[in-house]
């Protein structure tokens, strides 16, 4: 395989994966008006891929572009060598492009609207590579009114175009209106500049160099006599001088395997443009989308602090229910013992209690001591399903403020109206469902997290001291009690008489003592108890803080306004895309290697800005 099939397929292979990024970026285009914007410039930039195709094995199209009395006509008269097209003497400005191509090609094959250009069709060997196209002055006064005016007719055909050849005289290189013409067509077409009237005009080409600089790598400027060197063309001489140069670098560096390189980079430009653009259509509005991002964080956190707060004043008023549901994590991790009797007792009298309050629970604190889930269950217990998910919606919509709520969605509405996004739910049939799924996953949170805190809490006091100290305490005064009554038993009412030791054996001990002994064993219980739970409520405050705080996060939220904040994360996974698809062709554009560097083109959007920073 020969290599310009092989440069063929390469460049058909590196544009077919580009299109294609290309067509899924914009169809994942989220409903937005600046995204919706892109998609449409993107679709039609792939539909000039499309035409890029069909070009592939016609000549190079060479354009001219420059103001009126540049000597554009007389300059395609002098490469071709033969009076092709009608010069600036005959009449004042070119009207009707004109299409100069061998007798093989038709306009068809280039992509151009036969309707639309002067065919004229020579079999020269300046045509053997090239096509020429003679394109109407873009600084011409016309009818506005008009069918087919000179900028139409020069819009039209420029996109079909490969390279121009961007022509100027001494009093026209500052021409404003070619200059914007120029720099809405020079991303699609490599670039030659030439100055014409050599034989009357200054040498103006520095000057035009560093007018041109910021946005234009110039290459080589020429400044030629086209008239002199259609004249020496006539007479069979060889091109000589600048115009050599030019004439040399149009039929043998631009021809062949130059042309699939030159067709990639015009294509590559112009991708890199298209993108630029869409990013700073993107960009006018991406601020007000980070505003939107960053008002649902805040109202989020604001109303997960509003009912943080709520539930720890609640946490706090209800230590009775904290001391139950502790003494029941105790006594699962103490085991079998005196004292954990003891106090599975007094977790069994205090549940009673609890279990009457869980009943009456309404507020999301209650719900959370028990466990979101084993609240509803038990209450699934003394009704039907359908009362106990209304009485969990009841605890849920009292959790959350309905003044509260409607401000952060007004507030969150115009964020979303100013960003142009859809403001679905900040409207009321949604926003109830979105906070009654927000706050059920808030019960839902604030259930593990104090289950953990209480499983923390009694790990801290079930260590082997603590068990041991408690342990003994109980034992010592049990000891005392059985060592009393045994002694009274054994020894005082019948071991001392009987040994002589005393006269008359003593009473045994009755009822009352039993009843005073029970009495101080309870006490005593009830003290062990007490100090046990009063060293289990020392720095609860501080835990409940440090949890509370711990819910102050707008993740808790997470279900307020997600329609919204999931619309602003594709809104931004979309231009992290565009940032990826820019890298890519920056990346396929070093590779490239240029067939000259004598020819010019528009610098890239980075290196332009970098220029307008400075």
């Amino acid at each position: 395989m020969h290599e310009p099939e092989l440069l063929q397929i390469e460049l058909l292979a590196d544009v077919d994966a580009l299109v294609s990024e290309l067509r899924e970026w914009a169809e994942r285009a989220p409903p937005w008006p600046a995204a919706r914007g892109c998609q449409a410039i993107v679709r039609r930039l792939t539909e000039r891929a499309s035409a890029l195709r069909v070009r592939l094995e016609a000549p190079l199209v060479v354009a001219t572009l420059g103001g009126t009395g540049t000597g554009k006509s007389t300059l395609v008269n002098a490469l071709v060598g033969a009076e092709v097209t009608t010069p600036g003497k005959q009449r004042p400005t070119t009207l009707q492009p004109t299409l100069i191509c061998r007798p093989d090609l038709r306009p068809e094959m280039l992509g151009i609207d036969p309707r639309t250009v002067q065919l004229v069709q020579r079999d020269l060997p300046m045509l053997r590579d090239l096509v020429l196209l003679d394109c109407p002055d873009p600084d011409t006064t016309e009818d506005a009114e008009a069918p087919a005016t000179n900028l139409a007719r020069l819009r039209e055909l420029l996109p079909q175009c490969d390279v121009l050849l961007v022509t100027t005289t001494q009093q026209k290189y500052r021409s404003a209106r070619v200059a914007d013409e120029l720099a809405a067509s020079a991303p699609g077409a490599r670039l030659v500049f030439v100055q014409t009237h050599a034989d009357c005009g200054e040498d103006v080409r520095d000057d035009w160099r560093a007018l041109l600089h910021e946005d234009y790598a110039t290459g080589e400027m020429f400044f030629v006599d086209s008239t002199a060197a259609l004249d020496d063309s006539r007479a069979g001489l060889q091109p000589r001088g600048e115009f050599g140069r030019l004439v040399d670098l149009l039929t043998r560096e631009l021809a062949g395997a130059a042309a699939h390189r030159i067709r990639r980079a015009n294509f590559l430009d112009l991708v890199d443009e298209t993108l630029l653009h869409c990013r700073e259509r993107l960009d006018e509005t991406m601020p007000a989308v980070k505003e939107l991002e960053t008002a649902i964080q805040e109202q989020r956190a604001r109303l997960a602090g509003r009912l943080a707060d709520q539930m720890r004043s609640e946490l706090l008023a209800n230590r009775r229910q904290w001391e139950s549901r502790l003494l029941g994590e105790v006594t699962s991790r103490w085991g079998f013992s005196p004292f954990s009797g003891v106090l599975r007792l007094a977790q069994g009298l205090g549940g009673l209690v609890t279990r009457a309050a869980l009943l009456r629970a309404r507020t999301p604190a209650q719900m959370a001591l028990w466990g979101a889930y084993e609240g509803w269950r038990w209450q699934r217990k003394r009704s039907d399903a359908k009362s106990a998910d209304a009485g969990a919606n009841r605890a849920v919509e009292f959790s959350w403020d309905d003044g509260e709520l409607r401000t952060s969605a007004i507030i969150v509405d115009g964020y979303a109206a100013e960003a142009a996004i859809a403001r679905h739910d900040t409207q009321g049939p949604e926003l109830a469902r979105q906070a009654s799924r927000a706050g059920s996953a808030f019960i839902a949170k604030a259930a593990g997290d104090v289950q953990q805190l209480l499983g923390k809490l009694a790990g801290r006091h079930t260590g082997r001291l603590i068990r041991w100290r408690y342990e003994l305490l109980l034992l010592v005064f049990v000891t005392l009690l059985l060592y009393r009554w045994g002694k009274n038993f054994f020894y005082d009412s019948w071991l001392a008489a009987d040994l002589g030791w005393r006269t008359a054996p003593v009473d045994m001990y009755g009822s009352e003592f039993f009843l005073s002994a029970g009495f101080w064993l309870l006490l005593w219980c009830a003290l062990l108890v007490w100090m046990f739970t009063g060293r289990l409520r020392r720095g609860l405050n501080r835990e409940i803080d440090s949890l509370t705080e711990g819910w102050r996060t707008p993740s808790l939220g997470e279900e307020l306004f997600a329609r919204s904040e999931h619309q602003a994360r594709a809104i931004r996974q979309f231009r992290q895309s565009l940032e990826r698809l820019e890298q890519e062709v920056a990346h396929l554009k070093r590779r490239l290697e240029m067939p000259s560097e004598r020819i010019g083109a528009r610098r890239a959007p980075a290196a332009r800005k970098a220029g307008e920073a400075k």
